[in-house]
């Protein structure tokens, strides 16, 4: 059925603040993890099922009508960024697209191909209007069944995914008339103020992303781990070092491992290899900033597998989560003192002066999305039933995101498509994750 399926775009239009944001809040400075972050739209898709008791048509005007009221308080979404440091906060507005689809939910859902996805998100991630033009995007795609996605395109410029996990919320809370006002979770911006920006973005050192080529192609693949699966895996990669290791933390260990594995047997020698890890900020640092803190809060953490004269080493999964654990630790007790110290500040901002990459090193970017309430988010007609991504081009990028229980994870990895077929036929991955299996 998906290979059938059609997205048609059937209407685009701009929505604006309800009420024009004040003179004195026009100009919006950036904070330095904004100015870091990659120009990219960060994607995100909620698919809700059939609501038999609201119309397509008011669904669409209960939306749009309360993403005005939602910009409002999100104001800075509805600007466009000016030089560097600065969102100009001009009402310009974000987009909103409407499109039908060819088949429906359920259908989809048996089947998720994962390329289809990108149809279902207003804007391309890639796009370098996410540093230029609109910062946010959304797509609402109505499938024939009376089903929906929620596809969003925010540029992550002046989000990181706390703060999308806010906007939705706020979005839908606004949107749901069983909650009132009060109970709407508002942001809070002025991290430019505790991170201050750098003067110039000719400062700033940003990798350049390996993306497609025409001899390079990079694919997106989904695995899925169940909560037994990982409660099995935690168990095995546990040691007197870290005797209780996070889901992501074992998760983490064994995607390293195969890609390492994987990249060993296509290059026919094992290179070194380096997994960066982002770190949500907000309760790490001291005194700790609340979740609806709004905008880039993000810093990272690097481990290493080294390799000495071209010799491979064996890779031990206990090895690999306490490189994790000593890693966060170390960056803990930095943050820890990053308000009081500018010996600390000036120790992360370095972080950020040796970010160059090496063909003779292999590197793996890790963030992870699970806790981030996305499936809370109720518009009035339900929670989602399930929440994804789509086919990223950047490779050796992986996302990690609960599944709709909890206790699982799914994990978005992105490949050359050769490395690829290597790292998901490891049968040690396929003992603990199953490769996009339907959505149930």
């Amino acid at each position: 059925m998906s290979a059938q399926m059609k997205i048609e775009i059937i209407e685009r239009q701009i929505i604006k603040p309800s009420s024009p944001t004040p003179h004195h809040l026009r100009n919006f400075e950036l904070s330095f993890f904004d100015q870091m972050a990659i120009t990219i739209y960060t994607p995100l898709l909620l698919f809700f099922p059939n609501t038999e008791s609201t119309s397509k048509l008011e669904i669409c005007e209960h939306l749009t009508e309360s993403l005005a009221k939602t910009l409002t308080h999100f104001y800075p979404l509805a600007g466009r960024i000016k030089g560097s440091t600065v969102v100009e906060c001009n009402d310009d507005g974000a987009e909103f697209v409407k499109a039908q689809v060819s088949c429906s939910l359920s259908d989809f859902l048996e089947n998720p191909a994962v390329k289809i996805l990108e149809q279902f998100l207003p804007a391309e991630i890639l796009s370098k209007e996410a540093g230029s033009g609109p910062l946010l995007l959304v797509q609402v795609s109505l499938f024939e069944c009376g089903g929906m996605a929620l596809g969003f395109s925010i540029s992550h410029k002046i989000a990181d995914a706390s703060t999308l996990s806010t906007f939705i919320n706020c979005w839908a809370q606004t949107t749901n008339t069983s909650i009132t006002d009060s109970e709407v979770t508002l942001p809070e911006f002025g991290s430019a103020s505790l991170f201050p920006p750098l003067e110039k973005s000719s400062d700033s050192s940003q990798p350049p992303a390996r993306v497609y080529s025409k001899n390079h192609i990079n694919i997106t693949r989904r695995f899925v781990f169940d909560g037994a699966n990982i409660s099995a895996l935690q168990s095995k990669v546990a040691s007197p070092s870290v005797p209780k290791p996070t889901r992501v933390e074992a998760i983490s260990a064994l995607i390293w491992k195969c890609a390492i594995e994987a990249s060993t047997s296509k290059s026919g020698s094992q290179r070194p290899s380096v997994f960066s890890q982002d770190v949500n900020l907000r309760k790490r640092v001291v005194p700790p900033l609340p979740e609806n803190c709004a905008g880039n809060v993000v810093g990272f953490f690097r481990s290493k597998v080294e390799v000495e004269d071209g010799t491979s080493v064996a890779i031990d999964l206990k090895d690999l989560v306490s490189k994790f654990r000593e890693g966060i630790e170390n960056y803990a007790a930095i943050t820890e003192t990053i308000f009081g110290s500018d010996e600390a500040w000036q120790g992360i901002k370095d972080k950020y002066k040796n970010l160059k990459k090496s063909d003779a090193m292999g590197f793996y970017s890790c963030t992870s999305w699970c806790r981030f309430p996305f499936y809370e988010a109720d518009f009035g007609w339900g929670k989602p039933n399930w929440v994804s991504i789509a086919s990223v081009s950047i490779e050796n990028i992986i996302v990690m995101l609960d599944k709709r229980d909890g206790n699982g994870i799914e994990v978005w990895l992105t490949m050359n498509h050769e490395t690829m077929a290597l790292f998901e036929s490891n049968a040690e991955l396929l003992a603990y994750a199953s490769v996009n299996p339907s959505v149930t």
